[in-house]
């Protein structure tokens, strides 16, 4: 009976001791990173939360709710859905592709619109908001052909003088045309042009008109698609 007694009392002991193994720090841990779960590691902390891979967990859980959440942004395939990761994670691992994504979704879909309206004033939007998109060299051909007229209202010398110039323009003349431009010397000419935004040659004529007598110079000229050049009407 003893001798059974003392085989009973250390197996007890060895399974005991075998039990606190399976419940130590370090096999929690290995169990853990083995599982690589938000819910692992929240275990882990929960159990041991004086452990000094607490902070090493805190750093796991939050890399693997990163990947969550960009796995569901990309899922989604949204603008809202990449949105709302960087909301999430501004400075998350993936912050630089889901902004990105964003520019060229929206960039799609602004490209869509402005072909479904197919009008002048929807591609100059186009490109004000785009204009390195890589439909940008399309959409200025599309205005080169719905619209290949400008009003010309002066050649300077002086860039500065061009844009103060410019700049009254828009002022005083909001919406007759869309935009007043600076473009500097092309070639061999050695002069800054400033010019409107293009349009047709009804509402260039008309345009240019208003300005005149507004004792504005101007000139209604039309594009040389060719060459890029101006030709004076």
């Amino acid at each position: 009976m003893k001798k059974t007694s003392l085989g009973f009392y250390a197996a007890c002991i060895l399974a005991a001791a075998a039990l606190a193994g399976c419940s130590s720090p370090n096999a929690a841990w290995n169990k853990a990173s083995s599982q690589n779960t938000v819910a692992a590691y929240q275990s882990f902390i929960q159990h041991y939360p004086a452990d000094p891979r607490v902070q090493q967990a805190r750093n796991r859980i939050d890399t693997l709710k990163d990947q969550l959440a960009w796995s569901a942004a990309k899922s989604a395939g949204t603008v809202q859905a990449y949105r709302q990761y960087l909301q999430q994670y501004p400075d998350g691992t993936h912050a630089a592709d889901a902004q990105s994504t964003v520019t060229r979704l929206r960039q799609g879909a602004a490209w869509q619109s402005a072909q479904s309206a197919d009008t002048v004033a929807s591609y100059q939007s186009f490109l004000k908001e785009y204009p390195n998109a890589p439909q940008a060299a399309q959409a200025q051909a599309k205005i080169d052909t719905l619209a290949p007229y400008q009003l010309l209202f002066g050649r300077y010398r002086s860039p500065a003088v061009a844009q103060t110039v410019a700049k009254r323009l828009k002022a005083k003349f909001a919406g007759l045309f869309a935009d007043v431009i600076v473009l500097p010397p092309a070639g061999k000419s050695k002069l800054t042009e400033v010019r409107s935004s293009q349009m047709s040659q009804n509402a260039a004529q008309a345009a240019c008109l208003k300005v005149r007598r507004a004792r504005q110079p101007c000139s209604v000229v039309k594009i040389r698609a060719s060459s890029g050049g101006l030709s004076a009407l």
